[in-house]
């Protein structure tokens, strides 16, 4: 098992983000949350098998159609995420 927090920059804000990770997340049988930064940024936490985690590192390196994702971030590894996967407010 694998718990990473991320930090995405880029156009990720305004941009069907935050509900995309969801549903990929959920789509994967990740546990963890999204949310938007007040800088423009998107914060997410992801846990699972780590294989599984990996493929949505590289899915968020995409994002969806109208995304422009300059950069994901591994802010901290390890600790666990609350069971499901949530969308949280802005911070």
């Amino acid at each position: 098992m694998r718990t990473v927090h991320v930090r995405i920059e880029g156009r990720v804000q305004g941009v069907y983000y935050r509900a995309w990770t969801q549903e990929n997340a959920r789509a994967l049988g990740l546990s963890g949350w999204v949310q938007n930064c007040r800088d423009g940024a998107v914060e997410a936490v992801f846990s699972g098998p780590e294989a599984v985690v990996a493929e949505m590192l590289r899915r968020c390196g995409e994002g969806p159609r109208d995304a422009v994702v300059a950069a994901v971030r591994i802010v901290s590894e390890g600790g666990a995420a609350p069971d499901g996967f949530t969308i949280r407010r802005t911070v």
